[in-house]
């Protein structure tokens, strides 16, 4: 089976049927008479011949920084939902938190592999800075905001600030909090200053200490939680830059004796699966992840089309969850 005998099923020109396997203009009445044929057939377009005729992988590369994470498969999933739309399929490519994947992926993309990639980033070195600007292919950054890029990326840094005042408003003033490394911009940096600065504005400079920094994993926020007690004393509210932290937080608390949320308020950021089955539920920050995804995919679509033309920047919003 091939286009000529497709065409001459269908009852159409051999350039009608190049067309609707390319997205262009079709009649209805040609467009289901072609597809009643393919249906009827199972026949599927050398993918091969294709990228010869138009110069088009029909492939977008994404980089994730890992895939055992709520808020990337929300993400992922967002941008699977927009690339089936418009007829690109996904390669995915996990860097298990390490810059050197993230560098050596993004050269392998950039062989003409895909037509355009999403890189969900989390630290960008000089290395990255380099080599994204030399990439022949468009890019665009997800949770993170690179000056110069297409990016969609969240407020954290009010997020986390609106956040640090409710629970002082609440009476809570010996907070504690659990971060991320500086060098992650968007769940380090920014989280940690809207913290900072929350707790100055509201009198309570001398909160801005007690701090430490962990890894984005439930045992991390185990041990830092003890670390961060035996470091400040006695504390009323603790703040964690990721939920799955938080949950380790509230495991080390119970386990020594410590009630939660009468003694200490735990609150997280993510609104994840993990947040809502913690008993009591955590305090949490809620993320359009899926929103993410999909605007970042609809922004690669635009800079296809429209060349460094479509370049923009997009800033989502967040809402605190209480249950």
């Amino acid at each position: 089976m091939n286009i000529a005998e497709i065409a001459e099923r269908a009852g159409v020109s051999r350039a009608a049927v190049s067309r609707y396997f390319n997205n262009g203009y079709l009649s209805e009445e040609k467009r289901q008479a072609i597809r009643e044929v393919v249906e009827e057939t199972g026949y599927r377009p050398s993918v091969q011949a294709q990228m010869l005729r138009t110069k088009k992988t029909r492939m977008v590369g994404v980089i994730v920084p890992k895939v055992a994470s709520a808020s990337i498969a929300r993400m992922v999933e967002g941008m699977l939902s927009v690339l089936n739309g418009n007829g690109y399929q996904m390669l995915l490519a996990v860097s298990q938190n390490n810059p050197k994947k993230e560098l050596e992926y993004l050269e392998t993309f950039n062989d003409k592999m895909v037509d355009g990639v999403i890189l969900v980033g989390t630290v960008f070195t000089r290395a990255h800075r380099l080599l994204l600007k030399g990439l022949s292919v468009p890019v665009v950054i997800a949770g993170q905001r690179l000056p110069g890029y297409s990016c969609v990326f969240h407020d954290d840094y009010h997020a986390t600030y609106d956040l640090t005042r409710l629970i002082l408003e609440r009476g809570r003033n010996r907070l504690g909090y659990i971060g991320a490394i500086s060098q992650d911009k968007a769940v380090g940096a920014e989280r940690y200053d809207g913290f900072r600065d929350a707790v100055r504005d509201m009198g309570h400079a001398e909160l801005v200490k007690n701090h430490v920094v962990a890894a984005f994993t439930v045992v991390s926020g185990y041990e830092k939680t003890g670390e961060l007690l035996r470091k400040c004393g006695e504390l009323d509210g603790l703040i964690c830059a990721t939920d799955t932290m938080a949950v380790g937080s509230v495991q080390y608390l119970r386990e020594h004796g410590i009630q939660v949320p009468v003694r200490i308020l735990v609150a997280g950021h993510g609104d994840s699966e993990m947040a809502r089955l913690t008993a009591p539920p955590l305090l949490t920050v809620h993320y359009s992840y899926e929103k993410c995804g999909k605007i970042a995919v609809e922004m690669l679509v635009e800079l296809l089309g429209q060349g460094e033309a479509a370049r923009r920047e997009v800033k989502l919003g967040y809402s605190i969850v209480e249950r």
